[in-house]
């Protein structure tokens, strides 16, 4: 070993010219992003999207949360279009819990075929239906623990509920939160609830449903899975993945959905119960 500075570093190959003495040579690129610089950007991005889809809302027909709860579950890999041609003839036939306890199968699995996994499905709105006359006397539970104990229910199900039902704040984790939030860098991880628990520790409580549904528009309109609209993206300047779809602000536009304008929901409390 030969004789150096302290901070003198390994030989660099012969064809690439040696700092000077004494300089010490660092790996290119920026630093590891901080816990809080992550936090301010996730806020950051959060406000964009508001001013991007200020039509973001939640894109299932309802009007009560058991109504919500069974659409939710329908939704499951499905489409929310497909689910709303379905539901105003599943809500028109079986109008509270007792009525899917006792639903005949044959006649609820043909109902919600077009959904997918019909019979999957059935078995759990039955199951539902039981649940929650036996336990909750009919009604949809306000919790999340008492809400994940049902069949077919999960956490981004029981979120979904609390926030757009309930207005309690949840933030669903689906396919397109998972997609949009790893391509931002605000998480590494594939699993849901890991997710989630990392979303919520950056975004404000009480922008959790709203966050949620934000990012799922995004997802859907311009974020797309195999080439997504970058050249045209409100927050491209905070995404470290900018530059894997389309950067042509010309070309970009043209693969960028635009959505209806829905109304935002503003059912609070059980079957029927309205914000005046």
């Amino acid at each position: 070993m030969t004789d150096g500075p302290p901070d003198a570093v390994s030989p660099l190959p012969d064809d690439v010219a040696s700092p000077p003495r004494g300089t010490v040579v660092r790996p290119a690129g920026p630093p590891p992003e901080t816990d809080l610089a992550r936090t301010r950007r996730a806020r950051r991005i959060n406000r964009l999207l508001a001013e991007r889809y200020p039509d973001a809302v939640i894109e299932l027909d309802f009007t009560t949360p058991l109504e919500l709860l069974v659409a939710t579950i329908l939704s499951a890999q499905s489409t929310d279009v497909r689910v709303n041609q379905v539901t105003p003839e599943v809500f028109a036939t079986y109008a509270d819990a007792a009525a899917y306890a006792a639903a005949d199968r044959a006649h609820l699995e043909e109902l919600i075929k077009p959904t997918g996994f019909f019979r999957a499905k059935t078995q759990s709105l039955i199951g539902l239906g039981q649940a929650l006359v036996e336990r909750y006397k009919g009604q949809v539970p306000r919790r999340m623990e008492d809400l994940v104990t049902l069949p077919g229910v999960g956490r981004k199900t029981a979120n979904v509920v609390l926030g757009n039902a309930f207005g309690v704040p949840g933030l669903p984790v689906d396919t397109h939160v998972l997609r949009v939030t790893r391509r931002l860098g605000l998480t590494v991880s594939d699993d849901p609830v890991t997710v989630e628990a990392e979303l919520c520790e950056m975004v404000e409580k009480r922008e959790w449903t709203m966050f949620s549904h934000r990012v799922i528009v995004h997802g859907r309109r311009t974020c797309h899975a195999r080439k997504p609209a970058c050249g045209v993206c409100p927050i491209a300047d905070l995404c470290p993945s900018y530059g894997i779809g389309e950067t042509d602000p010309e070309a970009a536009t043209r693969l960028v959905k635009e959505g209806p304008v829905r109304p935002a929901p503003n059912l609070v409390g059980q079957a029927g119960e309205w914000r005046s």
